[in-house]
């Protein structure tokens, strides 16, 4: 969610919960605490904020230090949780990711798509739901044809269960979705663009495409 009117968009389509950003054609970066504060005010859906600088998965100190001054006013909002992650060359960079989150010690973390971009992802599945703050991995479950995605999601969730969750996100379409759901490869979706009107990535969340998710999900839907 980028504004108050698609969190009320998504809360009033069912939703269950919302992730904060901007800049989402940059797939997702650090919103602004105004606007996070303006969407807790609006809705009462749990709130999970992203905090990350740039379009990859690497970092700079300068950008540790701005997240993490984020991360300190974020601990004392009405926010479920955070959402962060970084990679580089293929690896777990821990010490960024812990510098990071560690200035909001007390709320959970998703570990965003940098998942994907990992050379050896069950091992980073055990490493990851050894840091207790971890309540969830968003990933894509990888390349290749939705089938072959659905078996991974359902591997990873296997692997990280009980104390993880695998989100599903990344090019999560109508059809993805509906697969998905049918395969029941995960208990967590993540969407963006099939949420949004038509579909577009960058255009204002439909209440009635969410509402349509919903119905899916539920088992109602066609």
């Amino acid at each position: 969610m980028q504004t108050v009117a698609d969190a009320k968009a998504a809360e009033d389509g069912g939703a269950d919960r919302l992730e904060v950003v901007r800049a989402i054609r940059d797939g997702g970066l650090t919103p602004s605490l105004a606007v996070v504060k303006a969407i807790a005010s609006a809705t009462s859906l749990p709130l999970r904020v992203m905090l990350r600088e740039n379009c990859g998965f690497e970092t700079t100190p300068d950008e540790i230090h701005a997240m993490r001054a984020a991360a300190v006013e974020l601990a004392v909002m009405r926010i479920d949780g955070v959402v962060a992650g970084f990679a580089k060359a293929g690896e777990l960079r821990l010490d960024e990711f812990l510098a990071v989150t560690d200035a909001a010690p007390r709320i959970p973390v998703t570990f965003h798509r940098a998942f994907d971009s990992l050379a050896n992802p069950l091992d980073a599945i055990d490493i990851l739901s050894g840091i207790s703050r971890i309540d969830g991995i968003l990933t894509s479950g990888g390349e290749g044809p939705a089938e072959a995605r659905c078996a991974a999601l359902r591997e990873y969730a296997a692997r990280a269960a009980p104390e993880v969750a695998i989100i599903a996100g990344g090019g999560v379409d109508l059809e993805a979705f509906r697969l998905l759901v049918q395969e029941r490869s995960v208990t967590h979706i993540h969407v963006g663009r099939a949420a949004r009107d038509g579909q577009n990535p960058e255009g204002p969340v439909s209440a009635a495409s969410v509402r349509r998710l919903r119905d899916l999900a539920d088992g109602v839907g066609p």
